[in-house]
C-alpha cells in the first residue's frame, strides 16, 4: 500500500514532477510505480519504452538543482503485465524542485506519510540554509571502476605528475570517498562524448556529416574535436600584389575558446553534452545551462565569473587549456561582439560567423572548396530531394506526376543531384531505392 516511500499511479500524469520532489526532499527517498493504481490494482504500462524515454528526459530537464544520480528507472514484472519503477535517493542538496516554479511553495514539495504536499516559505529556507555548498563534486559516478591512463598522459605532457592523492587533489571524489561525476567525465571510458555536426547551406534541412568525439577522458574529447575543427577552419591564401596572405574562415583562439567554454561550463547533470555545428556561413555552439543564479548579461560581459564545474576549470588549466577564468568571452567579442552570444532559458549558443573574404576565395568552382559550402539547387532538384527523404522509393515517373514535369526534366534534376553527391541510387532499377546523402533517409 501506499506509504511515505510508496507512491503508485495508474499512468504518467502532471503530478509527476511533485511526486518526484516530494521524495528527494524526503529523509528516506522512496520508490514511484506508473501502472499501478492507488489501490494496488496493476493495469500494466502499454509502451514501456516510450514511457522509460519520457521518465528519463523529465529527470533531466525538469528539476533543480540537478537529480542526476539520484534516481533509477526500471521495469518490474507485476500480475503478469509491465510496470516502471523509479527508486529516489533522498537529494543532498535540498530542496529540490520543479525547475519552471522555482524554489517556492508552487515548486517545493515534501511527503508526509502517504500524501506528498507544498512545502511552506519557512520550510523552503530552512532547508536551503541547510543545503551543503556542491555540483558535479556531489554526484556518484555512475561507473566506480575507472582508470586515469589518458589523464596521467595529460598531465606528463605539462612536466606533471599525478600522485597517489590525485582524486582527492582534483576533488575526484565525493564525501563518501567515492569517485564523482567528475572522475566520470575524466575517466578513460565514460558515456559522455562531444557532438560535432555539418549540414548543406545555412539551415539545419541536409545534415551530411554527424560525428561523436568522446566516451573518453573529456580532455581528450575537447582535444579530438579541436583538432577536427582546426580541418574545419579552412585556410585560403590570397596571392596579391603585397605577397601571400593566409587567413581562417572563423578566428582561431576565438573558436578554441569557444569550444572550451562550452566543455567546461556545459551543464552535464542535463545529459546533454556540447554540440558544434558548421553551417555554409558561420558555426554554432551550444552548451547546456543558463546564466549562474545572480549573474546577470552585463556581469557575463564583465567578465563575472561564478563557474560551474571548478573542479573540470581546475584540469583544463592545470593543462594549459583554460587561462584566467572570464578572459575566454573577451576573446570572442573582441572580434565577433557580443551579440555572438545568444542566451536561451536552458542554454547557450555561440555563433562565429565566417569571415567574408576567405569564404568569397573557397566558395565556387575551387577544388579545395570546404565540403560544406553552398550548394545552388534548382526549384525542381530541391523538391525531388524533399521528395526522397520522405520515400525514397519513388521513381521517375511518380516525379513527374506530382511535379507536373516532363520526363527528360527529372533525369535532368536526378543527374544534377547525383553528380552534386546529393543522392545514390542503390539496387536495380526496378526494386531499388534512392539513398539520400544526408544521414535522414
Amino acid at each position: 500500500m501506499e506509504n511515505s516511500r510508496t507512491e503508485y499511479k495508474r499512468e504518467l500524469n502532471d503530478r509527476f514532477e511533485r511526486t518526484i520532489v516530494g521524495f528527494l526532499n524526503s529523509m528516506d527517498g522512496g520508490a514511484f510505480y506508473i501502472g499501478i493504481d492507488d489501490d494496488e490494482s496493476v493495469y500494466g504500462v502499454p509502451d514501456i519504452d516510450q514511457t522509460q524515454q519520457t521518465i528519463v528526459s523529465k529527470m533531466a530537464t525538469n528539476f533543480l538543482p540537478s537529480v542526476l544520480g539520484l534516481y533509477d528507472v526500471f521495469v518490474e514484472r507485476r500480475d503478469g503485465q509491465d510496470v516502471v519503477k523509479i527508486a529516489l535517493a533522498s537529494g543532498p542538496q535540498k530542496p529540490y524542485h520543479i525547475a519552471q516554479y522555482g524554489m517556492s511553495p508552487k515548486g517545493c514539495f515534501i511527503r508526509v506519510g502517504s500524501a506528498t504536499i507544498p512545502m511552506t516559505v519557512e520550510m523552503i529556507e530552512e532547508m536551503r540554509s541547510q543545503r551543503p555548498a556542491g555540483g558535479l563534486d556531489v554526484i556518484a559516478s555512475r561507473r566506480q571502476d575507472l582508470s586515469f591512463e589518458q589523464l596521467r598522459i595529460f598531465y606528463e605532457e605539462k612536466k606533471k605528475k599525478l600522485n597517489d592523492k590525485f582524486m582527492e587533489t582534483l576533488e575526484l571524489l565525493t564525501k563518501d570517498k567515492e569517485p564523482n561525476y567528475v572522475a566520470y567525465l575524466m575517466a578513460d571510458e565514460n558515456g559522455n562524448s562531444m557532438k560535432f555536426a555539418k549540414f548543406w547551406g545555412t539551415d539545419k534541412k541536409v545534415l551530411i556529416e554527424n560525428y561523436e568525439y568522446g566516451y573518453c577522458s573529456l580532455v581528450k574529447a575537447v582535444k579530438n574535436i579541436l583538432s577536427r575543427v582546426e580541418v574545419e577552419n579552412t585556410i585560403k591564401a590570397d596571392v596579391q600584389f603585397h605577397g601571400r596572405i593566409e587567413k581562417p574562415l572563423i578566428d582561431k583562439a576565438a573558436i578554441k575558446e569557444a569550444i572550451i567554454n562550452a566543455a567546461v561550463h556545459n551543464d552535464y547533470s542535463t545529459e546533454i553534452p556540447p554540440v558544434v555545428m558548421f553551417f555554409s556561413d558561420r558555426v554554432e555552439i551550444t552548451s547546456m545551462g543558463r546564466l549562474p543564479h545572480g549573474v546577470t548579461q552585463e556581469n557575463f560581459f564583465d567578465g563575472t565569473s561564478r563557474p560551474r564545474n571548478k573542479e573540470i576549470i581546475r584540469i583544463f588549466k592545470d593543462l594549459d587549456l583554460v587561462e584566467h577564468l572570464g578572459t575566454g568571452i573577451q576573446k570572442i567579442t573582441d572580434v565577433y561582439g557580443k551579440e555572438a552570444y545568444k542566451f536561451y532559458s536552458d542554454h547557450l549558443t555561440v555563433v562565429l560567423p565566417f569571415d567574408k573574404e576567405v569564404l568569397a576565395l573557397n566558395t565556387g568552382e575551387s577544388k579545395n572548396a570546404p565540403i560544406n559550402a553552398p550548394i545552388k539547387l534548382s526549384k525542381t532538384q530541391t523538391a525531388i530531394l524533399e521528395m526522397l527523404k520522405e520515400d525514397n522509393t519513388l521513381t521517375r515517373e511518380t516525379m513527374c506526376e506530382r511535379l507536373g514535369k516532363d520526363i527528360g526534366t527529372i533525369k535532368r534534376a536526378i543527374k544534377a543531384l547525383r553528380e552534386k553527391g546529393m543522392i545514390e541510387r542503390k539496387g536495380a532499377n526496378k526494386d531499388g531505392y534512392w539513398e539520400v546523402k544526408n544521414g535522414q533517409s
